[in-house]
């Protein structure tokens, strides 16, 4: 940092941190204000915050979300999201932590499948209804969701926007995630279930009468409109295949939701309105703030000056930088949303690779998307499933503050980053 604007983005970025922290101001208008500020700074102009791909607005992010929210407004009024309710707490015989269980592995592998902001837009509807049913608390019930959310997404190219950044930069294909990453985040969604069980036990209530009472309800007669219904099933399976042939198509996710969003709208009597009105526009406000805030940080200078710093420290030890790197971008990940600082640090982990005379196991850039993934969970603004999902308990009059999800966030955090550092050890150095 070599001029006053970097310092000043810096001190504009640690500001609205702290209010977003302290909760002193709505989210939504701290991260308009901050990129109000970088704007008048001079830290980024309108061309780098509304067309810059490196240093912008990440559109691809905005319009997924706001595809596949048109999309989930439409399925609302179907009564799908009833259904699936009543459907799980019967699998659950109505017990809370099976309830909880089932709805992890349900976010994780859909998550991997999909991606980990279109799962929790699914998701959470059908958490809020089930919770509603059994009298439970939401809040433990949708953390553990977006935590598994991201641990799945990790698992796979398509899951977690990073991977895509990484795998574009890295020329990794979507079977080399499968082989590198997908077991480790097997194990992790079982030791997720574990730490859950534990972190949120005072939650698991279970009342008799209301469990029988859902027992005795009929599933399908929650759906209210089939045609629709239909429909809307037949276009989120084409969004879901146009997403897991990404390397194929080259369509980018936010192209794929959009045009779902537009036949669907096309081909039912969905009301329009009605559509847009589900559209949690709030959320994409607070990720267009945050990601110009952040457009500020690297127009500045800041991150790649921490970026670089992190690269003279690691030098040719390839033990030592994957450490560094993954635990490294956990941290940072947890401060800034992952999208931007794997953006930021892919060119830079490309040239590590580099100098150390290539890569054959391209161990860091499996670092580099752990540490991402991971370390999303760390905090509420860590990675895009976290607002969302903030988002959609605001609405529902439920809200989850910063600290009620972070202080849950930093313990799965640190447990699957420490397992994450003892697998890369043990694959790609004990035992190669």
């Amino acid at each position: 940092m070599n001029n006053w604007q970097s310092y000043a983005a810096l001190a504009v970025f640690i500001a609205v941190y702290a209010l977003i922290i302290g909760e002193w101001v709505h989210r939504v208008a701290a991260a308009l204000g901050g990129a109000a500020l970088m704007l008048a700074i001079g830290a980024t102009d309108d061309k780098s915050a509304f067309y810059s791909e490196h240093s912008g607005v990440d559109w691809n992010v905005i319009f997924l979300l706001f595809g596949m929210m048109m999309i989930v407004g439409v399925l609302k009024k179907t009564g799908m999201f009833e259904y699936l309710a009543i459907w799980a707490v019967k699998r659950a015989r109505g017990r809370p932590f099976r309830v909880m269980v089932m709805l992890v592995v349900i976010t994780a592998v859909a998550s991997a499948l999909l991606d980990n902001v279109t799962t929790v837009l699914l998701i959470a509807p059908v958490t809020l209804l089930v919770c509603e049913r059994l009298a439970l608390p939401v809040t433990p019930f949708l953390i553990a969701e977006v935590l598994a959310s991201n641990v799945g997404g990790t698992a796979t190219l398509v899951g977690d926007p990073p991977n895509i950044i990484i795998a574009s930069r890295a020329g990794l294909t979507f079977n080399d995630f499968l082989v590198h990453l997908a077991p480790l985040c097997m194990v992790l969604v079982v030791v997720l279930i574990g730490v859950c069980r534990f972190i949120f036990r005072a939650s698991f209530r279970y009342d008799e009468t209301l469990a029988e009472e859902v027992m005795a309800l009929e599933e399908r007669e929650a759906i209210r409109d089939p045609v629709l219904l239909i429909q809307g099933l037949g276009v989120l399976t084409l969004v879901g295949a146009g997403f897991v042939l990404h390397p194929v198509l080259h369509y980018e996710p936010s192209v794929v939701a959009l045009l779902g969003a537009g036949l669907l709208v096309a081909i039912s009597t969905a009301d329009i309105q009605d559509a847009l009105s589900e559209v949690e526009w709030p959320t994409l406000a607070f990720f267009a703030g945050l990601f110009i805030m952040i457009g500020g940080l690297i127009e500045t200078g800041v991150i790649s000056d921490i970026s670089e710093g992190l690269a003279s420290v690691i030098g040719d030890n390839e033990l030592g930088g994957s450490m560094l790197l993954l635990g490294a971008s956990a941290i940072l990940s947890g401060i800034v949303d992952n999208i931007p600082y794997v953006a930021t640090m892919a060119p830079i982990t490309s040239d590590l690779v580099e100098s150390l005379g290539g890569d054959t196991n391209h161990v860091l850039w499996w670092a580099l998307a752990l540490g991402a993934g991971l370390g999303g969970n760390a905090t509420a603004i860590g990675a895009s499933a976290n607002v969302v999902v903030l988002g959609i308990a605001e609405r529902n009059r439920t809200p989850i503050s910063f600290w009620q999800f972070t202080k849950h966030g930093l313990v799965v955090t640190a447990v699957t980053v420490v397992l994450a550092a003892v697998y890369i050890w043990l694959r790609y150095f004990a035992l190669a």
